[in-house]
């Protein structure tokens, strides 16, 4: 089942809450501020709570709201698997690293980690656990007895799309913003924070993201925006609660009244064919070259060209698999294996050094139990062994792919002489 589509029933809840549900609202809107919006589906009324995922007034005004309106449901902006890792601490302690490895998922796992540090480092600021809004969400329905409705997307596969639409050059600019900001957080303050919540403050941030980022911006913001506006309008009950971004409100009401295929929105789009003609490409090109460089120019200039290539991937692999702190067997391992992987498609070094390290430098409980803390620091991703080993294979893999553009130009020079 989609994990936006899981429905968590009374029967799950804590206590015995008793409640008469009433459509209506008490909220004024005159006086509400206006990161809140009534919307109505169909005789249903929605409250949408337009939130600062860091925010101590945040947290607070969602516990009041659902207090005060004893809703029949509380939709929140989580899929399964991110509800499961803010109210189950024991969940990363189930993760598979070598399938993670095998299903070549490695960086998609570090983009989410390093994503969760980015807002974890904002909440260190402020003195409040990122997503406490939503964890208050969840516990004040509890209380009062409503149905708790999850609305978002499966973050696998937000991050799968926004991953394939990117070019190679986005991807780049995306992961060099994100370790920009996180170095610009010291001076972050709570009163800033809570700008966010201004929906003026909100749109020029999305508009900034979706010019300098598009794909990024179209994924991460336009399409969950329509995502959540349909699953909200498919929550059970008369009156719903719905606690999401900021960032999200103007969104939800653009689509609120479209038709919406959420089935489209859960379709991963092909890998580009750029992408799939030339991991097979470069390889032949490569093979041809060395090739032509035995039969055109001798026996010695092919040995020379062949020189070039182990050395200059075996060097830049075996770098950045040091630069992850890796294992000494582990480096040995990149060492050996990119010249050879980066030959072969179907196979690439940081796979390679990524399961030999999970071998000598399994993460253990204690590693899994202390990501949450880790994660709060850059020095903390070298340090656990869980987000060490996703650098040993990101690391290596962008040391391999670095060493064959550098041996190309090296070996055409051999060729030319």
């Amino acid at each position: 089942m989609p994990c936006s589509e899981r429905n968590i029933n009374r029967s799950e809840l804590r206590g015995d809450a008793r409640k008469i549900f009433n459509p209506k609202t008490t909220i004024d809107m005159a006086k509400e501020p206006r990161n809140v919006d009534i919307l109505r589906d169909r005789g249903k009324t929605f409250i949408v709570v337009g939130t600062a995922h860091v925010s101590k007034e945040s947290a607070q005004q969602v516990a009041t709201i659902i207090k005060e309106e004893r809703p029949d449901t509380v939709c929140i902006e989580l899929c399964q698997s991110r509800y499961e890792t803010l109210t189950k601490k024991k969940q990363w302690e189930d993760t598979d690293l070598l399938k993670v490895i095998r299903e070549k998922k490695a960086f998609l796992l570090l983009f989410n980690f390093l994503l969760s540090s980015f807002q974890k480092k904002i909440g260190d600021r402020l003195g409040v656990k990122p997503g406490q809004e939503v964890l208050e969400a969840i516990k004040t329905a509890q209380d009062v007895g409503a149905h708790i409705y999850l609305a978002d997307r499966d973050i696998r596969i937000t991050l799968s799309r926004t991953w394939r639409l990117m070019g190679l050059w986005t991807r780049l600019k995306l992961v060099a913003q994100i370790f920009t900001s996180a170095s610009d957080l010291e001076t972050i303050k709570g009163t800033e924070i809570e700008k966010m919540k201004d929906l003026n403050v909100v749109e020029s941030l999305i508009s900034e993201v979706a010019k300098s980022l598009p794909e990024v911006g179209r994924v991460l913001i336009d399409e969950r925006d329509q995502y959540l506006s349909k699953k909200i309008r498919e929550a059970p009950g008369e009156k719903i609660v719905a606690v999401v971004g900021a960032g999200h409100l103007p969104g939800i009401k653009k689509y609120w009244d479209k038709e919406i295929d959420t089935a489209q929105l859960e379709t991963l789009p092909p890998k580009g064919k750029l992408m799939s003609v030339l991991k097979w490409l470069i390889p032949f090109l490569i093979i041809a070259i060395i090739a032509a460089g035995f039969t055109m120019a001798g026996r010695q200039a092919g040995a020379h060209m062949v020189k070039w290539w182990v050395i200059a991937n075996a060097v830049l692999s075996g770098l950045g698999a040091a630069a992850a702190l890796a294992h000494p067997i582990t480096i040995l391992s990149a060492i050996i294996a990119a010249p050879i992987t980066s030959l072969n498609p179907l196979v690439a070094a940081g796979w390679v050094a990524g399961v030999v390290e999970v071998f000598f430098g399994r993460p253990k409980v204690k590693d899994f139990q202390a990501l949450a803390k880790d994660l709060g620091s850059i020095k903390g991703f070298w340090k656990n062994k869980v987000t060490r080993v996703l650098l040993v294979v990101v690391l290596t893999n962008l040391g391999s792919s670095l060493g064959t553009f550098v041996a190309i130009p090296l070996m055409l020079k051999v060729l030319a002489q």
